[in-house]
Order: C-alpha cells, then sequence, then structure tokens
C-alpha cells in the first residue's frame, strides 16, 4: 500500500494504485474497492480510497480526434485540460468551462462536472461533454449521452467516478478569436456591493469572479475586488504569444513545506490590506492572456504546500440569493471570529442554468470558497460550523473541495442521493462516499435493464 493525499493534504490515507494503459483492457480486479483516480486536484477525500484501490487514469493520456471545424474533441480520460489547451487554443478554440486549474483530466472534470467563472453564462463542464464511454466493472461497457443511455449520462456527470471508469469522452469547445482576455479589476466595500457589482456585471461580461478581504469588520465585511473579462475580440489578433503561456507559467515554485506560524491573523490581514488598496479605489483595465486570468495559481508549482505538512481545508459553498447577504455575512463572521483566517478567500455567482449530473454542486446563488490552515480540531470545528450556516440558509457544500461534510449535511444538500446511489458500481467506493453515507445504501447489481432501488446492500459489504 502506498501513503497519498489529496491537493488539500488533509487526509492521508493507504491504498493500492492500479495504472491504467489501454481504454479497450479491462478493468483490473483487485482486493476491495476501486476509485478511478487522475491528477488528485481534489482537495478532501472524494479522490481517495482508504484501504481499496485507486485506478490511475494518468496513462489513459491519448487524443483520439479533433475537428478543428467545428471545436469537438474527442479523448481519452486521463488527457488534461492543459492538453486540450495546447491543442486547441492556437487553433481559435477554448474550454467552454474551466475550473482556477488546467491540471485536472477531462475524467475528473466530469466526475466532479466542474465549474468555472461563467456558470451565470454557460453553466457546469458537463453541459458541453457530447458523449463518454462507461466501463463497469462487469466488463460492459455503455456510451453515454443526452438521448443515449440518458440516465447513466445523467448519474456519471458529477457522480464522483462512482459508477465506473469513464475511458474517453467527447466534449464541445468554444471559438475564441485570440488567446487574450479584456480585464477590468473593480474595488467593492462590501458584500452588498460585490453583490450589485457582480449581478451587474453579468449581462456585459462572460467571466467574473472576487477576492475577498477574510478579516474585513463592521460595515466592511465582504470588501474586495471583482474581475471581470471577455475574449478580446478580432483586433487584437496577432499578438505574440509568451513561451511561458504555453507551459506551466513562470517557473515558480515553493521549494518546501512552510511553517505553520507563517500564516496567521497579523501576515494574512497585512497581506489582505495591502492587496485591496493597490487599486488605490479605482477600477483598471487591462489586456491579459487567458493564462493568468483563469489560472493564477498554475504559475506557482506546489502552492499548496504553503500550509505546510498538514495541509488545509477549503471549504466552498453555495447559498441562494434569497440568503446569501445575512449568510455569508454570519459565514465570515465567525472564521474572523475564530482566529483561523482564510488565505484566500473568493466569491462568484452562480446562475439559473441546469446541469445534466444529478449530484452536481452548482445552482443558483452566490458561491464562497474559503482556505483554512489545517490546525486540528479548531479548524474542524469552525468548517462544521460553517457547514451548518450553509445548511440553514438553504445552500450545499462541494464536494470536490470537502473533508468533513456530515452525512446529515450530505443528505440535505443532494435530494437525488439516493437515485443516484442505484447507479453506483459494487466495487467502485472512495472514503468521501463512505464517509457521507457511513450505514446502508441502496446499491444495486448491474443489468441490462439498469438498477432498481430495491436491491439494498450494506456498505460494509462492499468496502
Amino acid at each position: 500500500m502506498k501513503s497519498l493525499e489529496s491537493w488539500g493534504r488533509y487526509p492521508r490515507v493507504e491504498q493500492h494504485t492500479r495504472p491504467l494503459v489501454w481504454r479497450t483492457d479491462s478493468l483490473p480486479r483487485p482486493d476491495g474497492t476501486v476509485l478511478p483516480h487522475g491528477l488528485g486536484r481534489s482537495y478532501g477525500d472524494s479522490c481517495l480510497n482508504e484501504g481499496g484501490t485507486l485506478l490511475l487514469t494518468s496513462g489513459l493520456d491519448r487524443l483520439i480526434s479533433f475537428d478543428a471545424g467545428t471545436g469537438v474533441v474527442r479523448c481519452e480520460a486521463g488527457v488534461t485540460l492543459d492538453t486540450l489547451l495546447r491543442l486547441a487554443a492556437p487553433r481559435g478554440w477554448f474550454l467552454p468551462v474551466t475550473p482556477g486549474t488546467k491540471f485536472v483530466t477531462v475524467g475528473g472534470a466530469i466526475a466532479n462536472d466542474v465549474h468555472g467563472k461563467n456558470h451565470h453564462r454557460g453553466g457546469t463542464f458537463g453541459r458541453y461533454v457530447r458523449r463518454f464511454e462507461l466501463l463497469r466493472s462487469d466488463g460492459s461497457r455503455r456510451v453515454c449521452a443526452p438521448d443515449e443511455n440518458p440516465d447513466w449520462y445523467g448519474a456519471t456527470i458529477g457522480g464522483l467516478g462512482l459508477t465506473g471508469l469513464v475511458t474517453w469522452a467527447e466534449v464541445q469547445l468554444k471559438p475564441i478569436s485570440n488567446p487574450y482576455v479584456l480585464q477590468e479589476t473593480v474595488p467593492f466595500e462590501n458584500l452588498d456591493g460585490f453583490l450589485d457589482v457582480a449581478r451587474a456585471s453579468e449581462a456585459d461580461y462572460e467571466f467574473t469572479m472576487a477576492w475577498v478581504d477574510c478579516l474585513a469588520v463592521g460595515k466592511n465585511v465582504g470588501r474586495g475586488l471583482l474581475y471581470r473579462g471577455n475574449f478580446a475580440p478580432p483586433q487584437f489578433d496577432g499578438l505574440p504569444l509568451k513561451k511561458s503561456h504555453l507551459s506551466h507559467g513562470s517557473g515558480l515554485a515553493v521549494p518546501m513545506d512552510m511553517p505553520a506560524f507563517c500564516l496567521n491573523r497579523l501576515s494574512v490581514s497585512a497581506f489582505n490590506w495591502l492587496y485591496y488598496h493597490r487599486q488605490n479605489g479605482k477600477p483598471k483595465q487591462r489586456l491579459t492572456h487567458y493564462d493568468p486570468f483563469f489560472y493564477p495559481l498554475d504559475a506557482i508549482y506546489g502552492w499548496n504546500r504553503i500550509y505546510g505538512k498538514r495541509g488545509f481545508l477549503q471549504f466552498q459553498c453555495v447559498v441562494p440569493y434569497s440568503t446569501a447577504r445575512d449568510a455569508l455575512r454570519e459565514i465570515l463572521e465567525r472564521s474572523s471570529r475564530g482566529g483561523l483566517p482564510s488565505f484566500l478567500s473568493v466569491l462568484k455567482t452562480f446562475g439559473d442554468i441546469p446541469s445534466p449530473g444529478w449530484m452536481s454542486f452548482p445552482r443558483q446563488g452566490v458561491t464562497l470558497a474559503m482556505d483554512f490552515a489545517n490546525r486540528g480540531e479548531k479548524t474542524w470545528r469552525l468548517v462544521e460550523e460553517l457547514d451548518r450556516l450553509t445548511r440553514e440558509a438553504g445552500g450545499a457544500v462541494y464536494p470536490a473541495k470537502d473533508a468533513r461534510m456530515s452525512p446529515e449535511s450530505f443528505a440535505a444538500y443532494f435530494p437525488r442521493r439516493a437515485e443516484f446511489s442505484g447507479y453506483i458500481d459494487p466495487a467502485f467506493s472512495s472514503s468521501f462516499w463512505r464517509r457521507v453515507n457511513p450505514v446502508t445504501l441502496p446499491f444495486s447489481l448491474e443489468s441490462e435493464r439498469g438498477p432498481t432501488a430495491s436491491q439494498p446492500q450494506s456498505l460494509l459489504a462492499i468496502r
């Protein structure tokens, strides 16, 4: 067994690994359960399978076809978003939806139905997945699409890798004139200011997100900087591409695990004050390459080491607009009072565009993501308190970023979980799924007719 961790570095668990090489191969049959694993960029335990086996998909990294006229690409599940960008961007195409890192696999993007800065316009990644092949542990293979095995399509998108192995996928890209973004940075003084400028920006800007000062107090709770932008029009064509934009970034790296005392209230407060006030209270416009606009943290290799050996917990929630102002203010104030400052806090808005995935996280409202250095019980109590506030506000927490969500919260956040559980492959499981479903779930046996909800199976029996 190997000791492995997620990007948040908590938890660290023992599990076997089995590399996958060919998409035409049968699934290996190790003892215990299996789980597909790409680059491990989930922050909690949804990409871990303690005591079981991870099926490493990095070997499934082949491009199968690309139509430069329509922007349709077919690739294996282990292909990264970075690889797709290297192929597509110079040819006038871009990812229709992208998370804050390009170092995730296509299979991982499907499993977590990732979202980005344009949810109010584009929805989630799953909306652009035209079809994929799903390999089950009984050896069966299904091509899944909105009009072909649509139930398996809906269960697998956002299904956390539990319905089987996605071997290949076909994705519709979006056209761009050039690789540049016209970006504007707008300061706002508090949560009300964010809500006003974010909603006003949605009509004219495809991409919006905000950095928020988690330690601002009083009338300034929730102050920050909104970044909004659109891809540049054709008159900017022909500007030279810098080589660094087609690689990892600047080559910066965190060379070692940082000492825990480096991230404290004083250091974070000083950084936040300087970062906010460098704008001088005025909007600023500039032309930027897509890389620093969409993937600023990718420029720093191993940035998760900033939090030290114990890692960090990210808390990402979404709450409806009807409760957003009060709920987010309470979450920010509770975090500040708890003496555990979030080193990076981000606000975005989600539109009313439904995802095809039954278990997808995004829903209309405001989403807040906060990174907390892991200080043990103190951090866990804070995250559990924020979980409670989210639940009371009628919101949800993102499984891909979670390491502490309670079973009660999971049941409240994902009302289709019972229906979804009937599509889980009996050989597949994860540390996350066992944590939020600790007793009994309605698993079913595979059949040509699909699953039924009348075949319960003890969770302990499939570990």
